[in-house]
């Protein structure tokens, strides 16, 4: 036993695994084991209760359910002022705990991130069917773009991680769009946010379409769970061929596309090359 009730410890070393979350959103759930922690809900919530200074905690999991650890900084550098970024993410921690009255409180000396999103996918669904507004308020389908390679981002102006993704993404746009690839992002903003969400798209000199309104259910749909970012590749004939949870990783994304794409490419060479053939053969001489 760490502590009598009500005295106040410190100094205790410990080493705990689990999930960084709100200390305020968690218990909007009853039972975190049915509804786990990491909807786009849960990272909104934690976004602002960070702008209200309230801090996250360590989820880790026990026999009994889930105790909550309040995460303070220590010796760890944290990329901002605290631990959002780190929402909802997996880590080993060590630190030192002190207990104050029933709160049980970690200095972070050290930290590793284990895995990057709690979300484990669901079947792969193989057709991908999404209907939402654009930023004028007019509805937008996936149907629509039939024919073309689609890269569907779902991403949130408040999503942190989904930041880093955004000078990825234009420029992969940038280096397939000749090839008829599409990049969509599907932001969990709602559609009475459009001004923020036009924003961010001028912030980050966004080049692709950018639509509101994703829902939690949608990405289930998509098969990448509820934990913002994740990502799903749509080809031609509008399945589902590929798809990330998490941060995108540039290389294994072009990978991918190239892989779509190469027969197209290598049919289009072949014929290309049969034309500037039969051209070459083709007497120049009237007849």
């Amino acid at each position: 036993m760490l502590s009598l009730p009500g005295i106040a410890q410190s100094g205790t070393p410990v080493k705990l695994k689990g999930q960084v979350v709100c200390s305020v959103c968690w218990f909007e759930a009853d039972d975190r084991k049915k509804d786990p922690y990491g909807t786009p809900a849960d990272i909104q919530c934690a976004a602002e209760c960070s702008e209200k200074n309230l801090p996250q905690a360590l989820a880790v999991e026990d026999a009994k359910g889930f105790t909550l650890y309040t995460l303070e900084k220590g010796a760890f550098q944290t990329d901002g002022k605290d631990f959002l970024k780190l929402v909802p993410r997996t880590v080993e921690i060590e630190g030192t705990l002190r207990i104050e009255k029933d709160k049980k409180i970690v200095k972070v000396n050290a930290l590793k991130v284990l895995k990057d999103t709690p979300a484990k996918p669901t079947p792969l669904p193989t057709e991908a069917a999404l209907t939402l507004k654009d930023l004028t308020g007019a509805d937008q389908s996936l149907a629509g773009y039939r024919g073309s390679v689609v890269v569907l981002k779902f991403w949130a102006t408040w999503c942190e991680p989904c930041k880093k993704e955004m000078p990825d993404l234009s420029a992969i746009q940038n280096e397939y769009a000749a090839l008829g690839v599409q990049v969509i992002g599907a932001a969990g903003d709602a559609a009475t946010e459009s001004a923020k969400v036009l924003k961010f798209i001028r912030e980050y000199k966004l080049n692709f379409p950018v639509w509101v309104g994703a829902q939690t259910s949608d990405m289930e749909r998509f098969g990448v769970g509820s934990v913002l970012p994740a990502t799903v590749i749509v080809d031609r004939e509008g399945k589902i061929v590929w798809r990330e949870i998490g941060i995108i990783k540039p290389i294994e994304l072009r990978k991918e596309l190239d892989k779509i794409l190469l027969p197209k490419v290598a049919e289009a060479t072949k014929v290309a090359k049969a034309d500037k053939a039969k051209t070459k053969n083709t007497s120049l001489v009237p007849a």
